[in-house]
């Protein structure tokens, strides 16, 4: 399928990925729509040199997407849906507030689903995440690598992990007896330019960055053991993917991207030291919550049927995302 001359939708446009996927849609000359409440999202991320990459007045539409007649009355008259919309942040927040992200995340979820159903909008794309693989595949600090069918039988370690699975059953439901074409697309650890650094609300590589950057006026913790891994993707990768997989992986069930590398936390706050330029020795803190022990992709059906390659080497997205945080620190 061709993107091109569609009315789309992002929910969770003023995010992370959600904004590097607008940037790069509006590039292509797509009409696009950003809905999104602001909590972690920011306008700014949908401004780049000084210009708005949509018109914010009038394609920014701020809502609270937990309410269902708001999503019946917003989601329509589009062509396709990118359903980014979630409630997300580091591994403190996220295990001390599971309920409320459980809660939150299917309302969203169900809420976006349901519009797009009853609007008649034929293109759903779902994103979820690793983190709905079970958690006995991710207890061991032997290398897991796992493949999409293996998030069954599910027993997801976080309410986020069971509120993003429940949001990809939701969807391929309702590709299955709604007539609706779908995409869900399965993402690791996604970093790059543009992620969030708040301490609430960062994950460990912009939150490693923000110490790195602070040091020696803030000590350098690291939460954990630092032997737990993680499979760390690149932000451009994963708009590659985003697009690629309306193209040619829609009604193809979930697929997962990662880099397919193993990435301990110790060596990555050994790179990202490196990358400062300082002498820092780093203190790692068991007392900490290191989340699931370890996990990365087996992309081998991404690159069936997306032709998935990541581009960007760890070292090379690290040194753009401490450059890009680093700038923004000091402004």
């Amino acid at each position: 399928m061709n993107i091109d001359g569609l009315r789309v939708l992002v929910t969770g446009g003023a995010g992370f990925i959600g904004s590097n996927l607008v940037k790069r849609l509006v590039g292509k000359g797509v009409d696009v729509t950003v809905i999104d409440n602001l909590w972690r999202g920011k306008k700014e991320n949908l401004v780049e040199s000084g210009q708005e990459v949509i018109n914010l007045d009038k394609k920014l539409i701020i809502e609270d997407l937990r309410n269902p007649e708001d999503c019946c009355d917003l989601i329509r008259n589009y062509d396709l849906v990118y359903h980014l919309g979630d409630v997300v942040a580091g591994v403190d927040f996220t295990f001390n507030h599971e309920y409320e992200i459980f809660h939150d995340n299917i309302l969203i979820n169900t809420n976006v689903i349901s519009a797009t159903i009853q609007n008649r909008i034929p293109n759903l794309v779902y994103v979820g995440t690793a983190c709905s693989y079970p958690l006995e595949l991710q207890s061991s600090f032997d290398v897991s690598v796992l493949k999409e069918e293996q998030v069954y039988p599910a027993h997801p370690e976080s309410g986020y992990g069971w509120s993003k699975l429940m949001g990809e059953y939701e969807t391929e439901l309702a590709g299955k007896s709604k007539g609706i074409n779908v995409g869900v697309l399965r993402l690791h650890n996604v970093y790059g330019p543009g992620v969030s650094f708040e301490e609430e609300k960062s994950q460990v590589i912009p939150s490693l960055i923000k110490k790195a950057i602070l040091y020696p006026n803030q000590e350098f913790v690291v939460w954990g053991s630092g032997k737990q891994y993680r499979d760390f993707i690149y932000i451009d990768d994963v708009v590659d993917s985003l697009l690629t997989i309306f193209e040619k992986g829609m009604n193809e069930g979930a697929i997962q991207v990662g880099a397919e590398t193993p990435v301990t936390i110790k060596y990555l706050a050994e790179e990202i030291i490196s990358i400062s330029g300082k002498s820092i020795n780093p203190i790692f803190d068991t007392s900490k919550p290191e989340g699931d022990r370890g996990r990365i992709a087996d992309c081998s059906k991404a690159r069936a049927i997306l032709d998935f390659e990541p581009k960007i080497s760890l070292r090379e997205g690290l040194t753009r995302t401490y450059q890009w945080i680093a700038q923004q620190m000091s402004n």
